[in-house]
């Protein structure tokens, strides 16, 4: 694919994010939430029985729909490639754990902010504010040597019977998580009221989140990712994916009236800025340091990459924590314990961007 054919893919991968989520919401999801890997990761822990907050329970097709669109599109075309080559796993699950901490302390991924931005969410753009310096903070540990994949040749697991069967898993539990909410065993939880109780029919949602993931796939779309060429590359256009799902959403929140600027009275935020600012400091600079932000995870997870079906693990795990030991946050503010756990989680991540360097460029 020619370098002008990348930069459309990828404008135009935006925009369907931004109109897609505008439509989502418009069916039923929460409003300025038509789209959020991290909040539905959450819902779906929920779902499980993982964590108690009843209002945020279900699970949403939208997940698995990423996944599998990633997945079948690869299949098709005949990319699915096993990838096993992390040699720092549970550094990984680790910043993965606390990327999702940050998410849900701003409430909300890259994705989420981006589409609050475009409906006028003043506490957003604080929010992207950390995140843009997050991830130049990650793209500086890049610069540095930072480095959690196998060295070059060390690729022993690429395509082997046990790589193969790792990156089935998640497809596998995307298509398990499916049947589960097409049954409804009485093991799964349902909200009856606030967020997780805000839904799209869900064949409508699953077949929107389907068409993402093959585009995510085709286009290589991430959003972290496009900040961190953006700063490493020079690669503007990268930028100008993210810029379309803000403008998508813009457009989208004008023509059925829901643009409204300012910082108070925004669904599902709070406005304190300085949380804001550093629980998207702490996304941005995760995100960087493990090659994604959550919904990139769950792309690359579809494609086949095992150490990114490790991240959403830890997503999950996050999800269910930081809702069963107060540290998300609500549109009432940020719990004492989620600041304490923001700022253990930058101190954690710098920590390991500072350690996980080649000796030479340590020394």
């Amino acid at each position: 694919m020619s370098i002008k054919t990348d930069r459309i893919w990828f404008i135009v991968t935006g925009a369907v994010i931004g109109a897609a989520a505008i439509a989502l919401m418009t069916l039923g999801n929460p409003a300025n939430m038509g789209l959020c890997a991290a909040c539905f990761i959450r819902d779906v822990a929920g779902a499980l029985g993982l964590h108690g907050a009843a209002a945020v329970q279900y699970l949403r097709p939208e997940i698995a729909g990423f996944v599998l669109g990633a997945f079948l599109l690869a299949v098709v075309r005949r990319d699915w490639k096993p990838v096993q080559v992390s040699r720092s796993p549970l550094i990984r699950f680790t910043i993965a754990f606390f990327i999702m901490v940050g998410c849900l302390v701003f409430l909300g991924c890259p994705l989420r902010m981006a589409l609050r931005v475009g409906a006028g969410d003043m506490n957003a753009v604080v929010g992207l504010a950390g995140f843009f310096a997050g991830t130049a903070l990650g793209a500086f540990a890049l610069k540095k040597g930072f480095n959690l994949d196998s060295a070059a040749g060390d690729d022993a697991g690429k395509g082997s019977p046990a790589a193969s069967l790792n990156a089935l898993i998640m497809p596998v539990f995307a298509v398990l998580l499916l049947a589960f909410l097409v049954i409804s065993p009485a093991f799964i939880k349902f909200s009856v009221e606030g967020p997780g109780s805000q839904h799209a029919p869900w064949i409508i949602a699953l077949v929107a989140a389907v068409v993402i993931g093959a585009l995510c796939h085709e286009s290589n779309f991430c959003i972290a990712g496009g900040f961190r060429d953006l700063f490493l590359l020079k690669k503007g256009w990268s930028f100008a994916g993210y810029l379309a799902v803000i403008v998508a959403a813009f457009v989208g929140n004008l023509l059925i009236g829901k643009f409204k600027p300012g910082f108070a009275g925004q669904p599902i935020a709070h406005t304190e800025a300085l949380w804001n600012f550093l629980g998207m400091v702490l996304v941005g600079f995760g995100s960087v340091l493990i090659g994604g932000c959550p919904l990139r995870q769950l792309i690359k997870a579809g494609q086949g990459n095992a150490d990114a079906s490790v991240c959403v693990l830890a997503f999950i795990l996050a999800g269910a924590i930081a809702h069963n030991f107060g540290i998300a946050a609500s549109g009432s503010g940020v719990p004492v314990n989620g600041k304490i756990a923001v700022v253990a989680g930058l101190a954690v991540v710098a920590l390991f961007a500072l350690l996980s360097r080649p000796k030479s460029a340590a020394a």
